[in-house]
């Protein structure tokens, strides 16, 4: 389903101290994955396929790549005369200088964008969350069941990121909102992903920028469950949250399965990024690749196993890469071997280096980093 009476807005800085390894240089939003993704893309995907045309994405710090990588929006097809992709500024007020430090705060930030658009609704999300909803389907269900809020979530394992499960009652009403005990097996945790008025959303920033309130979800959702009708609704298909390294290294090889690669690429929902031309992969004679995605401009000498590639990696001849997760512009030297490990964009591993990790406790290689 499509709407156009939405405006989105993407938090591309959520939850970076959860993924600290991998932002140390760059946001939350522009951490590479699946071989040629950033995460915002999935982000900005879902509401381009539901009809969105307008899009503000929340800044904060290490924005220089996520703007690199999102240009004028083209690759969105958001590069337009009218709305299209706003880059908002990571201030905390119109007269700060001094960036946000909670949702609140970011929020107050973005008033002028939030007053001055046009549409009736606003759709927030993070970039931490990788599902592929139809926000169409969404809208609609909010529409449908009168609600001035809804909040999707999902049933499943309780990320790190600010745990915050869900009690409904059987119209599918949130009736609390506790905070869990992420050692707990399963319950219906949140996604931070939002539906609600335009007008609705101002007046709950300036209430909660009078109260001193700091979390969007704890504070200002928590305290407003009986004033206001605040509906779940939940998403049952392929749903990841990145809540640290360990989970996003288990979250990319999950995308070895074809299953959970179908679901997240959702035939239907295309997930759109920014598109480079590259050559095509190569497969030298005598190298050996089995069940990883291998993205264009590699050049395979070796052997690769249960690894995703990104953009221009080289792999030597004799080298060994098993179960890891390789960024653009690596060089695995000849007879090198490396196994279980997150390899940042640009690392070289010397010929002959052996370096290896655990399917529990991946080795990180920083960007730009010789072994």
């Amino acid at each position: 389903m499509r709407v156009n009476n939405i405006v989105g807005i993407i938090y591309s800085n959520a939850y970076d101290s959860a993924l600290s390894e991998l932002t140390a240089l760059r946001t939350m939003g522009s951490v590479p994955f699946g071989g040629r993704y950033r995460l915002i893309d999935f982000a900005l995907s879902e509401m381009v396929n539901s009809g969105i045309t307008k899009v503000g994405v929340i800044t904060k710090n290490n924005y220089r790549s996520l703007m690199d990588h999102l240009g004028t929006g083209k690759s969105w097809d958001l590069s337009r005369k009218k709305d299209g992709m706003f880059i908002l500024p990571p201030f905390s007020n119109a007269d700060s200088h001094k960036a946000y430090n909670n949702r609140i705060e970011a929020l107050t930030g973005t008033l002028d964008f939030i007053r001055n658009s046009k549409e009736d609704y606003v759709v927030m999300c993070d970039c931490n969350v990788l599902c592929n909803i139809d926000l169409g389907k969404f809208f609609h269900a909010h529409i449908e069941s009168g609600a001035d809020i809804t909040i999707a979530y999902h049933h499943g394992k309780t990320p790190a990121t600010d745990p915050v499960t869900f009690e409904l009652d059987g119209s599918g009403r949130i009736i609390s909102a506790p905070l869990a005990n992420i050692s707990s097996e399963e319950s219906d945790y949140s996604l931070n992903i939002y539906v609600l008025r335009r007008s609705l959303l101002e007046r709950l920033i300036n209430e909660a920028n009078s109260m001193g309130c700091t979390s969007f979800l704890r504070d200002v959702i928590g305290r407003n469950l009986e004033k206001l009708k605040i509906y779940g609704y939940e998403v049952a298909d392929f749903v990841r949250v990145i809540d640290s390294l360990q989970s996003y290294f288990n979250i990319s090889l999950e995308l070895l399965d074809k299953d959970n690669r179908k679901a997240l690429f959702h035939p239907e929902r295309p997930v759109y990024t920014k598109v480079r031309d590259n050559e095509s992969a190569f497969y030298a004679l005598g190298s050996n690749v089995g069940n990883s995605l291998v993205a264009d401009g590699c050049k395979i000498y070796g052997t690769v196993e249960n690894c995703i590639l990104f953009r221009d990696v080289v792999v030597s001849k004799n080298a060994v890469v098993r179960n890891s997760i390789i960024m653009q512009d690596s060089y695995i030297g000849e007879g090198a071997r490396a196994e279980n490990v997150i390899f940042d964009k640009g690392v070289t591993l010397k010929p002959g280096k052996v370096l290896c990790g655990a399917l529990d406790y991946p080795v990180y290689v920083g960007k730009n980093i010789t072994v």
